[in-house]
């Protein structure tokens, strides 16, 4: 850690090299915290920020003008670094979860995680991972994953884990321009023209299905996000209202329940992508995410 954020555990946060993103910091597991149930709280989180991230950076070159497209690729790098480091910390706490590599491999362990599991080990909510649409889609997406994300990390920088509350800090400022930034774009589409609005309402209509899922209710260590239903319906009533947009109704996800996993056919009798239920957009984007790292599974990069 450098000297200069020495006393300040949310500051190594920002990054401490390339070789080991934990390098100096204390990664004791608390007093009375079971560490399979660190790691697995660990790995729902930074799954969540690591598929968003990959689904963000798709748009690279693709957003309306400029400063969009370096403001999303941004995001997705924010989400990254998130990632990086609570799969790190999942690591640390029970190494029985990294996927066994050849012996003599380099690669550290969040990258393993990253690149060396399939879709059914990954635990990140499906929201994150359904296809890109349009910028209306992009907008939506971002508001309803980031307004969630950004209650859970206000109560994490709490957290009785060092590790867990000094990203929490960090993240709750990149998660703020996040949810601002969607939220901003949602008004501007809903007042926009006919059509702004018909891609806006279209594209909530296909995701707020799968924003229930970033709500349920978890057991174990950590946040329950249940207990942020209050504060996600506050923010999210206040840009319904604002913006003039209908609050859609509950209802589940139209692939609910028959989830190809892996691309291989299986299906799953129900769950979520906390279970390892996924749609069958994950599949292709983790082949395309790891096709690198698995040809060179030896490489150092």
């Amino acid at each position: 850690m450098n000297d200069e954020y020495a006393g300040d555990s949310s500051q190594w946060a920002f990054g401490t090299g390339f070789e080991d993103p934990l390098a100096g910091v204390d990664t004791t597991v608390p007093q009375g915290v079971d560490p399979a149930e660190l790691a697995a709280y660990c790995l729902m989180l930074g799954d969540d920020a690591l598929i968003m991230s990959q689904r963000l950076s798709e748009w690279c070159s693709r957003a309306p003008d400029l400063e969009e497209d370096i403001a999303l690729a941004n995001m997705a790098l924010d989400l990254l670094g998130q990632a990086r480091l609570l799969l790190a910390r999942a690591a640390a706490a029970d190494p029985g979860v990294v996927p066994a590599l050849p012996e003599g491999s380099p690669v550290p362990a969040e990258d393993a995680l990253a690149f060396f599991r399939d879709a059914e080990q990954f635990r990140n909510v499906r929201l994150a991972e359904v296809e890109n649409g349009d910028f209306a889609h992009v907008v939506v997406r971002l508001l309803l994953f980031s307004v969630a994300r950004l209650a859970l990390l206000e109560r994490l920088r709490t957290s009785p884990d060092q590790v867990l509350a000094a990203v929490a800090a960090k993240g709750v400022k990149e998660i703020t321009y996040h949810r601002d930034w969607a939220g901003r774009w949602f008004l501007t589409l809903a007042q926009g023209t006919e059509e702004s609005r018909r891609r806006l309402e279209t594209a909530l209509e296909a995701l707020w299905p799968y924003q229930a899922e970033l709500l349920a209710p978890h057991t174990g260590f950590g946040v329950d996000p249940a207990t942020l239903r209050g504060e996600v319906d506050v923010v999210l009533d206040q840009v319904f209202a604002v913006s003039g947009v209908e609050r859609p109704g509950d209802a589940p996800p139209s692939d609910a329940g028959r989830e190809p996993i892996g691309g291989t056919g299986r299906e799953l009798p129900g769950g979520t992508g906390r279970d390892g239920a996924h749609t069958a957009a994950l599949a292709p984007l983790l082949a395309e995410m790891q096709v690198v790292a698995r040809a060179h599974p030896s490489g150092r990069w």
